[in-house]
């Protein structure tokens, strides 16, 4: 089975077969899905399935304005029942929402969080704007975080959109939106200061951590996945899945090739023709138990993409 976040307020499930089932796997209420907001990223407990629960990462509309939260579902297998939530009251706002969450070899749950909108707060660590989260599974702060009784575990950052464990040194890659140039993708350590925005790209600032990659003209990223070693890195402005391979499985991780599948036939300075790729926007990717790799477009994305016949859609680019 698969589950698949749709941003409007669904979570919607797959069957073993491929065929997408007519009622929700689960719909959490009152979900503001205006902008960047909506529901986000998800992923299961490590141990699942002997711990049946589903994370999910979206935002609530309130009175008082919206607010991003993280809860989990028990998986019933055609629904999830008996939600609980994890985080609660985390900055949300129109724009920058951050929203990906992933398990780490650690046990720990990784959430980023975006800076909404309001850059200098990402520099803050008594706010939990542009920064990534490491909690446990019940939503406690671990005892071993940089700061003690802190959630955040680094900070600096614009819109992080991508979370992938690199699947040998258990090193976490994260891949941020730059204002309109200078997306990157960073190798994240527990205390670090990723300098958004305080400097952008690979200043040489002391105090600030460089990024491993970064492009200009934006890309930029919709998603980061390791697939048989490799890093992919999805895009939406340039609607192309770029495989990232390095000279050795360790740091300091020099890439060795860089491949572009899918592109614009354009890639010049100009904005990229979304008629001349192949699928779109590209954002949230997963490896299947076939060792297939599953691509969602995001065309329907608040008036972004143009919108083709069968979108959006769920792509499966086999191993081989």
């Amino acid at each position: 089975r698969a589950l698949v976040t749709e941003r409007a307020g669904r979570v919607r499930l797959v069957d073993a077969g491929g065929e997408l089932q007519p009622e929700p796997w689960a719909a959490p209420e009152d979900v503001f899905h205006s902008g960047g907001g909506g529901v986000m990223g998800l992923d299961l407990h490590p141990a699942f399935p002997e711990e049946p629960w589903v994370y999910v990462m979206y935002t609530e509309e309130r009175a008082d304005g919206p607010v991003n939260r993280v809860v989990r579902w028990r998986d019933e297998g055609t629904r999830g029942t008996g939600k609980e939530v994890i985080l609660d009251d985390l900055p949300a706002a129109n724009t920058h929402n951050g929203g990906r969450i992933t398990f780490g070899p650690d046990g720990m749950l990784y959430v980023t969080i975006g800076d909404t909108g309001d850059a200098e707060r990402s520099q803050e660590l008594d706010d939990l704007r542009g920064s990534i989260l490491r909690v446990t599974p019940s939503g406690e702060v671990p005892d071993d975080n940089p700061w003690p009784g802190n959630p955040i575990w680094a900070y600096g950052f614009r819109n992080a959109q991508g979370l992938a464990f690199h699947p040998e040194t258990g090193a976490l890659f994260v891949a941020d939106h730059g204002p309109q140039a200078r997306d990157q993708v960073h190798v994240v350590e527990g205390g670090g200061n990723y300098g958004w925005p305080r400097v952008l790209g690979a200043a040489g600032v002391a105090d600030y951590e460089d990024p491993l990659l970064e492009w200009d003209p934006a890309a930029p990223p919709g998603d980061l996945i390791f697939q048989n070693g490799e890093l992919l890195f999805s895009t939406l402005r340039s609607q192309a899945l770029i495989r990232i391979a390095f000279e050795e499985p360790a740091a300091p991780y020099r890439a060795a090739r860089k491949v572009r599948w899918f592109a614009p036939r354009d890639l010049g300075d100009s904005p990229m023709g979304e008629s001349e790729s192949r699928f779109g926007r590209l954002r949230a990717m997963a490896v299947g138990p076939d060792g297939a790799l599953y691509l969602g477009t995001s065309n329907r994305d608040r008036g972004r993409g143009v919108i083709r016949e069968g979108d959006d859609r769920i792509v499966r680019i086999a191993p081989n």
